[in-house]
């Protein structure tokens, strides 16, 4: 069912990988005057994945990056993240709001339960990306959900916006094509993310920034009722 899986990325050329850690920083961080403006609209992936979040709700945030995503949140007490890029959150004062930290999934212990597991923009990046949706429906409690908000990559929209925004700043400033780090990053399309989610959860509810698939920017899942027996096979699969 997912031959391709794990997905193995090509080292990026040294050029690249020289200043790829400043720029992933800065561009988490909308420190740029183009990122700024993509965080802006960003805004509707954080809100998607916010709504119906409260105190009293256990969450677990997969690929929490600089913590940018509790802006939007009404944080319980128990807020739990992953995040293996330790650089992007050590300094954050935001660090206190959050209980415990893993570098993989793999870390979450199985007697963990959460009412939400949420993902900002990181789906696309994912390389075992069946085995962190398949675990997640072995995290959630009864009713709980999963809330995922990716760019919609592999559609024309999303990489028209990106070519003639970042991408212009980023050759301008770099004198480097950003084709090469989004090749790099973006490794899941939205159409395979809909397709691995679908195949864990039976109940997924799809809405987009745009106009349909192809014509949009963002696309935002809310999967509920895992298939534990799926879920269960391909973890013990792995």
């Amino acid at each position: 069912m997912f031959d391709q899986y794990p997905k193995i990325r090509q080292p990026l050329p040294k050029e690249y990988l020289a200043i790829y850690e400043e720029h992933i920083k800065k561009n988490r961080d909308g420190e740029t005057s183009v990122t700024s403006i993509s965080q802006r609209l960003e805004k509707w992936l954080h809100k998607k994945v916010a709504e119906g979040s409260a105190p009293d709700l256990t969450t677990l945030e997969i690929g929490a990056g600089t913590l940018n995503q509790l802006q939007y949140e009404s944080v319980s007490e128990s807020y739990d993240i992953i995040e293996p890029f330790k650089a992007l959150y050590e300094n954050s004062s935001l660090i206190t709001q959050i209980g415990n930290i893993y570098n993989l999934i793999e870390d979450v212990p199985l007697t963990n339960r959460y009412d939400r597991i949420t993902s900002c923009a990181v789906f696309e990046h994912v390389e075992n990306l069946p085995y962190v949706v398949g675990k997640s429906g072995l995290l959630l409690n009864d009713n709980g959900q999963l809330r995922v908000a990716v760019p919609s990559e592999g559609g024309a929209f999303w990489k028209i916006g990106y070519t003639l925004t970042t991408g212009i700043e980023f050759r301008i400033k770099r004198k480097l094509n950003y084709s090469v780090i989004m090749k790099y990053e973006h490794i899941n399309t939205v159409d395979e993310i809909e397709s691995v989610i679908k195949w864990f959860y039976k109940d997924v509810s799809v809405k987009r920034f745009g106009l349909g698939k192809h014509f949009s920017f963002y696309t935002f899942f809310a999967a509920q009722n895992p298939d534990i027996e799926r879920c269960n096979g391909y973890l013990k699969s792995q």
